[in-house]
């Protein structure tokens, strides 16, 4: 299928990579499909782009890249909508903001993970009542993560 994208033109991608979000993104509920596409395949950051709006993209990092505590407790009913089973192994991303007046700001949303499940393509944007703030500055934070806690982006979601 070709997507339409003013930051990169016309791409085509499989309808196998669609990521499904039912209910949206927090302030984009009407927006549901997505692709994950690769800004430099050397570099940890990736697009969310919408399928269905060629403007609205987003750019994504796996957490525990810049921030190794970073923990989030899966409620049942957040499993369910992804449609997760236990034996699921469901990935995490977090939404970047890059001020454009100096992109070594790098902040991240940490109350509003994206929820994925590989397995069904159904995702979700949590919003956590941990006391996560919303700018955390990524280039701050260390960069030596633990793994494991949560499948890496490349694996959750794969191309």
């Amino acid at each position: 299928m070709i997507v339409a994208s003013t930051r990169f033109g016309k791409l085509n991608v499989s309808a196998e990579s669609l990521l499904i979000f039912p209910s949206g993104l927090l302030g984009f509920p009407e927006w549901t499909r997505y692709v994950i596409l690769d800004h430099d395949t050397d570099a940890p950051f990736k697009w969310l782009h919408c399928a269905e709006e060629a403007s609205l993209a987003f750019v994504v990092i796996d957490p525990v890249l810049f921030n190794e505590n970073y923990q989030v407790t899966i409620s049942p009913e957040a499993r369910g909508e992804v449609e997760g089973s236990e034996t699921d192994e469901l990935g995490l991303a977090v939404i970047l903001t890059i001020p454009s007046d100096d992109p070594s700001a790098v902040t991240a949303n940490l109350r509003g993970p994206l929820l994925m499940n590989p397995r069904t393509r159904l995702c979700k944007q949590l919003v956590l009542s941990e006391d996560y703030p919303t700018r955390y500055p990524v280039f701050s934070a260390s960069r030596h993560a633990e793994r494991g806690r949560i499948l890496p982006l490349a694996e959750a979601i794969p191309a």
